[in-house]
């Protein structure tokens, strides 16, 4: 039996030609957070290596100023 195929992931940020990822855009950051308010690993993401540092640096950020919650409501 064979495998079947998975299609690989194509990173959200270099898709939409999106430099940088600004910690106050919730809407965007909150595709990236699991249900349970964990920042998603880059294999379920899709995102590059580049853009996950750089979005889990903005999750961090909006937790902080409290735009985004540490634990689900």
């Amino acid at each position: 039996m064979k495998k079947p195929v998975k299609k690989k992931k194509v990173c959200y940020f270099c898709l939409n030609n999106i430099e940088d990822i600004d910690y106050r855009n919730v809407a965007i950051l909150k595709r990236f957070v699991s249900s349970f308010m964990k920042i998603a690993p880059k294999r379920r993401s899709g995102l590059c290596s580049m853009h996950q540092r750089k979005s889990a640096r903005a999750i961090k950020r909006a937790r902080e100023m409290s735009l985004l919650p540490y634990i689900p409501e």
